[in-house]
């Protein structure tokens, strides 16, 4: 038996166009995952769409984050900002709950498209109205509601960056506490979606064998990133995030609209 023959028959996707499109996607999610190129994680599963359905990107996609998130935690856990989880975290639970209800009621395309519109009218307010060194943090409601925003489309195409970012990034946080706290928030978010993605009847064999071939790429996109994390200059972390954010809304909301 040849050796093509032999991988030809493990239940994975044999399709060298996803293979073309999932290596660079799983890259990226993992410089995301590290808070280094923080918007540019959703753009993960955009990616992969190009060669499978959007739910299945994300199905396989689950268990690479999972990997993604104990690198991160294991490095980045002790700096996190606490107070900050507790005020973000079970909005970001309550997101979920509600992508499990309305899973295939909205469109994929329908939630990136809305997505991708909040994400580019964020970025357009913050230019015309940057902040001063004095500005009041957002208010509280508004971080309650964008944490849903954020469980929400993480859960349905894992891209809850850009309404986290829309909350988070205005309180100019230390690079390193930014990193730790978006660890920890989508560690808690994806490790909550196994149940219902299993409910849903997204995990299966050949998603999951998928994902395994995939598996030694997700922790060196969040080594790579956290180094990086550490050295950067604020000023240019802050630069990249908000430019993550610009290319993840103007593809998304691009997707909403083809």
């Amino acid at each position: 038996m040849t050796a093509w023959n032999a991988w030809s028959e493990w239940p994975l996707i044999h399709d060298p166009a996803f293979w073309a499109v999932a290596v660079p996607a799983v890259l990226m999610m993992g410089l995301s995952k590290s808070g280094f190129l923080g918007g540019f994680g959703s753009l993960a599963v955009p990616l992969m769409s190009l060669a499978v359905p959007v739910p299945q990107a994300a199905a396989i996609m689950l268990p690479l984050l999972l990997v993604m998130d104990a690198t991160g935690l294991q490095q980045l856990w002790k700096h996190c900002d606490r107070a900050l989880l507790r005020r973000l975290l079970p909005a970001g639970l309550l997101g979920t709950l509600v992508g499990t209800l309305l899973f295939g009621v909205l469109s994929t395309r329908t939630v990136a498209g809305v997505v991708g519109a909040l994400t580019l009218l964020f970025l357009a307010q913050r230019l015309a109205f940057p902040p001063r060194a004095d500005h009041a943090p957002p208010p509280r409601p508004v971080g309650f509601v964008l944490g849903i925003a954020s469980g929400f489309t993480s859960f349905v195409a894992h891209a809850g960056s850009p309404p986290f970012n829309a909350y988070v990034l205005p309180l100019r946080l230390n690079p390193v506490t930014y990193a730790a706290t978006a660890a920890v928030f989508f560690a808690a978010v994806n490790l909550s979606k196994w149940i219902p993605y299993a409910w849903l009847g997204l995990i299966d064999g050949r998603n999951m064998v998928t994902s395994l071939a995939l598996m030694p790429l997700a922790p060196i996109g969040v080594w790579l990133g956290i180094r990086a994390t550490r050295r950067i200059d604020p000023s240019w972390f802050y630069r990249l995030a908000y430019a993550g954010m610009a290319l993840t809304g103007a593809k998304l909301l691009y997707d909403g609209l083809r």
